[in-house]
């Protein structure tokens, strides 16, 4: 396939893009600052910004699909009002506009796989919820809310629309677990608050494998957890992790603590959220980490 795909020098991205790559197909990547990586007979490196039209919308014409992960960092700093608008913006404007560029191809693509987050789902406790659940009313809930809702808008031009809500993804020494290791690597991890939280992760591969399942699979449309089957507390998550690690899990990180750090956006750790992946699992992925100690020992080790 001839794919346009935002985000890609990303941690997902980037695993994605050589997943893509080494399966034949043609990509095309839109940047907004000049790539470290070599050049690639089937991979072209285009300028844009998103949120802004340009030269790079030829590329959407004739394209057979798009896949967009582009979105600033939400874990960077604390949530100051210039910083939780350039987290909106990054998102719904970035989605806009390559709405607007499908809309001017006179050769629609296909189909639109555009990134969304669990944080779709607000903070939920124990309840478990799919992705015929409700949306949350906090601040990354209705950024969620809005950035599927700019990308539904290509329904409307005849393109098939995934928005893929991803929970925590795991690689090794990179994402969030690359912020996670160092305390447990120096004898001084455990949980976060009391650990009661629940946690839905993926592993990358799991992340780009769904990816890779809902482009080809034209049965797939509407919103889709990228989530692992089996989600577990933060305490679980810490436990475990230590066991893989063959360290101590006794100390925990109170949460006065963590919103004396990171502010609202300490909410993160210590909101809730049980996801189950209920339409990629009817759909029939096969999830080739659906436990987290298996994920973990691959990550790690």
């Amino acid at each position: 396939m001839k794919l346009v795909v935002t985000g890609a020098s990303g941690f997902v991205g980037s695993v994605l893009t050589e997943s893509l790559l080494q399966d034949g197909h043609s990509l095309t990547l839109l940047t907004r600052r000049a790539p470290d990586s070599p050049s690639h007979t089937s991979k072209r490196w285009l300028h844009w910004t998103p949120g802004a039209s340009g030269d790079w919308e030829g590329a959407i014409d004739g394209c057979d699909g798009i896949i967009n992960l582009a979105g600033e960092p939400i874990a960077k700093r604390r949530w100051s009002v210039r910083r939780k608008e350039k987290i909106r913006l990054s998102r719904i404007g970035a989605t806009s506009v390559l709405v607007d560029a499908i809309a001017k191809a006179a050769q629609k693509p296909k189909f639109l796989i555009n990134a969304s987050a669990i944080g779709y789902y607000g903070h939920r406790g124990a309840e478990m919820v799919d992705e015929e659940s409700g949306s949350g009313d906090d601040f990354l809930a209705s950024v969620c809310r809005d950035w599927e809702a700019e990308a539904l808008k290509a329904e409307q031009l005849g393109c098939r629309v995934v928005p893929l809500r991803t929970g925590i993804v795991l690689g090794a020494g990179a994402g969030a677990l690359g912020k996670m290791l160092p305390p447990f690597q120096c004898f001084v991890g455990g949980p976060l608050g009391d650990g009661h939280q629940w946690m839905s992760w993926i592993h990358v591969d799991d992340e780009v494998g769904l990816i890779r399942f809902v482009l080809e699979n034209e049965k797939a449309h509407g919103p889709v957890n990228a989530t692992a089957p089996n989600p577990v507390t933060n305490k679980d998550f810490s436990k475990t992790l230590a066991r893989v690690m063959k360290r101590p899990c006794f100390l925990s990180v109170p949460a006065f603590a963590l919103r004396g750090i990171f502010g609202e956006a300490a909410e993160m750790l210590l909101g809730s959220q049980r996801v189950i992946p209920k339409v990629a699992t009817e759909l029939g992925y096969q999830f080739r980490y659906p436990t987290l100690s298996g994920a973990l020992e691959d990550c790690v080790h």
